[in-house]
């Protein structure tokens, strides 16, 4: 690699000549303010609120312009400063500014710049979208009047995720985005991951609010209203209240959901136990019979969504288990609500999740029993925060509080589900000791950890069976494996996880939002891992699914065994293909 020397605003630095001047300012110290930019993703200079001066008074943008040698920069002039703040108004007058409404109020980009730019009120006349506001999705919300134009969320959308449900229309003053056709996102190929959501610098994109609804349910004497929460939640959470990322909350989030008043709080790890049983047991049948392999798994709606829109093909793969989000709603309201005397119509089961791809699966005929859904009501991480501060609670002052009894259980391989590589890791754990007949110790399975884009690996299960597996999360890491099975090249594998977002649920649509500013230092995909991990290590007694007593009790008294007549009626499921 080669290397420049550059000055910024006075300062010598050295760096690499293939660095654009925003990574070179941010190695000098200086963060050079943006609204497009997205690290690794959006460098398209599409803000111009980058604007700097390079050698000889030019004007350029930061985060598209490279280094070269000798190359002298000035990120605050007069002149930069007075065209930044123009740039700003001229953006904000083509914004619905209803800041004090806002779902992003306090934790919006737009607004935090024209704060720090002394922006009162823009000298240009108000323009913005008025197009009404998207609400045909059961996950996201579109609201192009606070559009501004930064691509983001296209970029992510397309490049990422490799998705195409948003893109650029029209042209000139008539330029907006949206789905193709003028659709409405419900008619798109939208997978409902909400990365547009996290990426999205303002409030044009937010998540679809069921609070309200959440809320009467509980405020209703003749309901039940049990709430469960998934494993990635608790890694992120504490964020929404100034927590350090990477903070675990388990303890406060039970207490907290406690005071808002629900009926039972349980934990989603419990229901991820069980579907590694059922996972697990469908692989091994799988590998004995040599049919439909490699399996696939099906914790991830957003994934599920994408492969019934892009690749149909592949559905005999995946497997029928349903998320642990429906399986225990399942449960709920079957093992459950018969051992309390509970009538499961009258019985609302809320779960928390990290992601927005989980509204839209909490509404699928396919994840119904007899009518019945399993999950009535799916909130976010974000939405959760809103509630427990509605309510006044001192979330960072409480003392931390236990899952109620038996379906609180839970153990490390579920907890690790919320990060890329923990399903299959999770699996891989329960699966060594079956076929080994034994209570193997390694089961630190790292090969399959980490943020890489996509992991392809050899992992010895036993001495005559080597399992070969592969790992990708992420849209765009998606199709690469998908192309590779598609074309017969993984013919030879038997198991493949694949997370619809970028580092898995830890960074899925429905979590606290990091402004881009901070994603430049941190990486919040491996930040809130560590929580997981720290649990499944250091907190949880039991660290394989098979272990967990209160799922040992369940099949011993009510589904028998994994995979059984009864377990396949409420706890597996079919997917179908759609139509592009």
């Amino acid at each position: 690699m080669k290397y420049c020397n550059v000055t910024i605003d006075g300062i010598k630095v050295t760096v690499p000549d293939d660095m654009t001047i925003l990574e070179a300012a941010k190695q000098a110290g200086i963060l050079i303010p943006t609204l497009c930019h997205l690290k690794d993703v959006n460098a398209i200079g599409a803000c111009r609120v980058c604007i700097v001066e390079v050698s000889g008074g030019k004007v350029q943008t930061a985060c598209s312009y490279p280094v070269s040698e000798g190359l002298m920069v000035r990120t605050n002039t007069p002149k930069i400063r007075e065209k930044r703040k123009t740039i700003l108004e001229m953006i904000i007058a083509n914004h619905n500014a209803e800041c004090t409404t806002c779902v992003r109020s306090q934790n919006c980009e737009l607004q935090n710049l024209a704060m720090i730019y002394g922006i009162e009120d823009s000298h240009f006349k108000k323009r913005y979208n008025l197009e009404p506001v998207d609400l045909s999705s059961d996950s996201i919300v579109r609201d192009q009047s606070k559009c501004i134009l930064c691509g983001r969320c296209v970029s992510v959308c397309q490049g990422v995720q490799t998705v195409g449900a948003l893109g650029f229309i029209g042209r000139s003053v008539e330029m907006h985005v949206g789905p193709a056709y003028e659709h409405k996102l419900a008619e798109s190929v939208c997978i409902n991951c909400g990365q547009c959501i996290v990426n999205c610098p303002v409030g044009a994109l937010k998540e679809r609010d069921y609070i309200n609804e959440v809320q009467t349910a509980i405020d209703d004497p003749t309901l039940t209203v049990v709430v469960q929460t998934a494993p990635a939640v608790r890694a992120a959470l504490g964020e929404a209240f100034g927590l350090q990322m990477g903070t675990p909350v388990t303890g406060k989030m039970v207490a907290s959901l406690k005071r808002l008043g629900f009926d039972k709080v349980f934990d989603t790890d419990f229901a991820a136990d069980v579907c590694i049983m059922e996972e697990g047991t469908e692989l091994l049948n799988r590998v004995r019979a040599g049919t439909h392999l490699p399996l696939i798994t099906s914790c991830s709606p957003g994934w599920i969504k994408y492969a019934e829109t892009f690749y149909p093909e592949v559905l005999s793969h995946i497997s029928t288990c349903k998320s642990p989000q429906n399986m225990m709603g399942a449960l709920l309201k079957s093992h459950y609500a018969e051992l309390n005397g509970i009538d499961p119509q009258n019985m609302v089961v809320v779960s928390i999740m990290p992601c927005t791809a989980k509204k839209f699966e909490a509404g699928r005929r396919e994840l119904e029993v007899e009518g019945n859904r399993d999950v009535d009501f799916s909130l976010t991480t974000r939405e959760l925060a809103k509630m427990i501060k509605k309510a006044g609670i001192d979330f960072k002052y409480l003392a931390d509080e236990k899952f109620d009894a038996f379906y609180g259980e839970s153990t490390g391989a579920a907890v690790i589900f919320g990060a890329t590589g923990g399903v299959m890791e999770a699996a891989v754990r329960t699966i060594a000791d079956i076929m080994n007949g034994t209570d193997i110790k390694e089961i630190d399975y790292t090969v399959v950890r980490g943020v890489q884009g996509v992991k392809e690996a050899k992992v010895q299960i036993t001495p005559d069976f080597t399992a070969k597996v592969a790992v990708a999360h992420g849209g765009k890491n998606i199709r690469y494996v998908m192309e590779k099975l598609v074309n017969g090249e993984m013919d030879d594998y038997h198991f493949i996880e694949l997370m619809a977002c970028p580092g898995g649920c830890v960074n899925g649509g429905g979590q606290p939002i990091v402004d881009a500013k901070t994603k430049m230092h941190v990486d919040v995909r491996v930040e809130r891992a560590k929580a997981l991990y720290h649990e499944d290590s250091n907190v949880l007694h039991y660290r394989k699914s098979h272990h967990n007593p209160s799922v040992i009790k369940l099949y011993e008294t009510y589904l028998e065994t994994p995979n059984s007549h009864r377990a396949h009626h409420l706890l597996h499921t079919t997917y179908h293909r759609r139509d592009l």
